[in-house]
């Protein structure tokens, strides 16, 4: 059975866990810092290896790592999965992780950011349940902040000086008025035909899904849609983001309306997904719909 607000986790308390994953995401920033600084651990090199959907860099294994062995080691195996990239490379075949509790991470989110040094990157830990994020921690080490949620006790955001202050989307709903957050890669003619066509001609472009959340809940920006394309995002991308942005008020959902769904097999998310401050989002997901129909169709 789903739960609807998170009050314990596998005999925990939410609070217990929410510091844990908390002090995780802390330090593994601080690897990424270090190695976006050219200050990584030992003097290692930010090598970067380009793979089929993205380059992986030295920074993702190192905080990889480092977040697995913490979770781990304070949570165990007993009554959590894990899945990352790496775990998910590892296991060799596409099939949902059997776990009703799965951590999905991702240690670097916005890779090509992070090499480019455009500073937008971020990391994700989202704790799932039966397939929906339950508690999740976003950081974005460049901004210095980290995004924090559980399911039905509201979004906040901390800083490293402990101080702590509860999230909300902003209220805008004119569509003239509301931001879209795009990225400045990962756009094909499809997508750019899209943003064309819908009511909203206001834009702010920055790196990584975690990024474009934090811009959301921020007040920077009211709309991310993610369409897929050749590739798409993966479960690591959006399970995080998703709730911290719907806990602060606002809605992420596929096009059809329905929730985003992980742990399926696939990780991919393909398709269109639409986040928003959820005050247009109805009539967004019609017009949306309705533009990438006649795109598909070849109507001008």
């Amino acid at each position: 059975m789903r739960v609807q607000v998170l009050e314990t986790v596998a005999g925990r308390s939410v609070e217990d866990v929410l510091a844990i994953t908390r002090s995780i995401g802390w330090g593994a920033a601080d690897i990424l810092r270090a190695f976006y600084r050219g200050e990584a651990p030992d003097g290692a090199e930010l090598d970067v290896h380009e793979k089929k959907d993205g380059p992986i860099t030295a920074a993702d294994l190192a905080a990889n790592h480092y977040i697995l062995d913490h979770l781990t080691d304070a949570l165990g195996h007993d009554s959590f999965g894990y899945l990352s990239e790496e775990t998910y490379k590892a296991k060799g075949k596409q099939e949902p992780f059997p776990d009703p509790w799965l951590w999905i991470i991702d240690p670097l989110d916005g890779t090509r950011d992070f090499i480019d040094k455009t500073g937008e990157y971020a990391l994700h830990i989202a704790l799932t349940h039966l397939g929906r994020p339950v508690l999740t921690v976003v950081v974005c080490p460049e901004l210095e902040k980290l995004y924090f949620a559980s399911l039905g006790n509201g979004a906040f955001v901390e800083t490293p000086d402990g101080t702590v202050k509860q999230l909300t989307v902003s209220d805008r709903s004119n569509p003239e008025d509301l931001v879209v957050v795009v990225s400045r890669t990962h756009r094909d003619e499809r997508f750019n035909n899209l943003l064309k066509q819908l009511p909203c001609p206001k834009q702010l472009a920055v790196g990584s899904v975690g990024g474009k959340v934090a811009a959301l809940v921020d007040q920077r920006a009211d709309i991310y849609i993610s369409l897929s394309g050749k590739s798409a995002p993966k479960d690591w991308d959006m399970a995080a983001p998703e709730l911290i942005l719907t806990e602060a008020g606002g809605k992420f959902t596929y096009l059809d309306g329905s929730p985003l769904q992980y742990n399926r097999g696939d990780v991919n998310q393909w398709g269109c997904l639409i986040a928003s401050n959820g005050h247009y989002h109805e009539s967004l997901l019609k017009e949306a719909a309705e533009i990438l129909e006649k795109i598909d169709a070849g109507v001008k």
